[in-house]
């Protein structure tokens, strides 16, 4: 097996092994800097998205924590069930452009032939967008049944 560091004898070749080996270390030293100019992207980033009628505004950050939330004065005129489902719809919303937006760095960064930049893009996908309830997905949540849930 010849990998360019052994001659056609079998013998090292000590230079032949020295430009794997610096080849080696090129590569090694740039997915370390890809992945840390992807993480320093993704610590900064942050979506706001506010719903269609002007109830709320969520911001939320990289990892899908809500970190700002802004009620509109119509949720003085609208049930508070539907102003928790509004926020938490547009939550769903702001994460899902999280997931999308960290999915778009990753591939900036680190590529989309890379295995790694595909296992990270697939956590992340995995931690942003959870798999829905099946009340939710049918749209058949009034708000009332949130105490069962808690439980």
């Amino acid at each position: 097996m010849d990998n360019g560091s052994l001659t056609s004898g079998g013998i090292l070749d000590p230079d032949g092994a020295m430009d794997q080996l610096r080849a080696w270390k090129g590569r090694i030293d740039k997915l370390a800097a890809d992945t840390q100019a992807m993480s320093n992207a993704m610590e900064d980033l942050r979506v706001t998205v506010a719903d269609d009628n002007g109830l709320a505004e969520v911001t939320v950050d990289s990892t899908g924590l809500l970190v700002g939330l802004k009620l509109g004065r119509q949720v003085q005129r609208v049930a508070p069930e539907v102003t928790a489902n509004t926020i938490m719809e547009t939550i769903r919303k702001a994460r899902t452009q999280i997931a999308s937006r960290s999915r778009e760095i990753i591939a900036d960064t680190l590529g989309t032939e890379s295995e790694a930049a595909r296992g990270i893009a697939e956590r992340v996908s995995a931690r942003l967008l959870p798999s829905e309830e099946p009340n939710q997905a049918s749209g058949d949540d009034d708000g009332a049944d949130w105490q069962r849930r808690r439980r």
